[in-house]
């Protein structure tokens, strides 16, 4: 039996690969197994891509996230996905926490569904997905850390627009559907179906036709980022390199610079192989005209656990 830091030097030895494409979000990038090659070019990208929350000026917190990265600890990031509207910043359409530890090799995918009823700093009870909206990718994060009562060490924005681009650029993902629907003049029947850009887009935005409503399509929503994981990893479209990079560079935010990014792909990108999803148990509730996705403190604190508990695990 391997020891951890044994299990951490064999993982840095492994050959930086040498094919480059894909996206959904910049993490599906990273821990799709992509590389790159051309440093000139995707330097300029991370340059542009790269937006530090403001409370990144602290020391000691810049301290203990480059620590976990040396030391190829787990992570968690947060996953945005904005639809950004003229004079208006928008909402997080797509609120997903990915949980990655590279001892395991495993990652924990948490949907949280976007009117789920929180405590925004500053703003008192609303829905979490109102956080982006009052205070951008910042209050976005910190509603969830304080929610949630777990740290999070990195984030990715993606402009949905640039979501339907990079499926495209993937030359689309495969999924099983397992329910049969029509939204936005495209039909969705059961079973293996093959989607671009903007059936993609479509499939992960419906809910009123779901039964189970936000819980269906937030289903979806990581069916299809597990999709885009698996083409990005053997995906292998040179031709592709520049086209790729304008995606990312034009609708994707984080705070991951080079040397993370790096440290990602080759320490963390094992951890795709083995996902767990999870969900968020609640019920509906209307307060005062509205509707909200009320969720107990114990379901707060089993998320936290078990979240904690995956972090942990070697």
């Amino acid at each position: 039996m391997l020891s951890r830091t044994e299990k951490r030097q064999n993982k840095k030895k492994r050959k930086w690969p040498y094919w480059v494409g894909g996206i959904f979000l910049v993490l599906i990038l990273l821990i799709g197994g992509f590389a790159f090659y051309m440093w000139n070019e995707v330097g300029a990208t991370i340059e542009t891509m790269h937006n530090p929350l403001a409370r990144d000026d602290d020391p000691e917190r810049q301290k203990e996230i480059q620590q976990r990265f040396q030391e190829t600890d787990s992570i968690n990031v947060l996953l945005l996905g904005v639809d950004e509207r003229s004079g208006d910043r928008g909402r997080s359409d797509t609120m997903i926490l990915l949980s990655v530890n590279p001892d395991t090799e495993s990652m924990i995918m948490l949907s949280i569904p976007r009117d789920t009823y929180v405590d925004i700093p500053g703003r008192g009870k609303d829905k979490i997905n109102h956080a982006y909206a009052f205070g951008g990718t910042d209050l976005s994060v910190q509603t969830v850390e304080e929610n949630f009562n777990l740290p999070i060490h990195s984030y990715a924005r993606v402009n949905m627009e640039g979501f339907k681009q990079g499926i495209d650029a993937l030359g689309g993902v495969t999924v099983n559907n397992s329910l049969a629907f029509s939204s936005d003049g495209h039909s969705f029947p059961e079973g293996q179906i093959n989607l671009n850009g903007e059936q993609a887009l479509s499939y992960i935005r419906m809910r009123y036709e779901d039964p189970r409503g936000d819980m269906g399509r937030n289903d979806r929503q990581r069916k299809v980022i597990t999709a885009a994981m698996n083409e990005a990893a053997s995906f292998s479209s040179i031709t592709k390199f520049g086209e790729i990079l304008d995606i990312l560079g034009g609708n994707v935010q984080t705070d991951l610079d080079m040397k993370k990014m790096q440290t990602l792909f080759t320490d963390y990108a094992g951890a795709r192989k083995n996902v767990t999803t999870m969900e968020i148990n609640g019920s509906g509730q209307t307060i005062n005209g509205v509707w909200y996705y009320i969720v107990d403190d114990s379901e707060f604190n089993r998320i936290t656990s078990e979240i904690t508990d995956h972090m942990e695990a070697n």
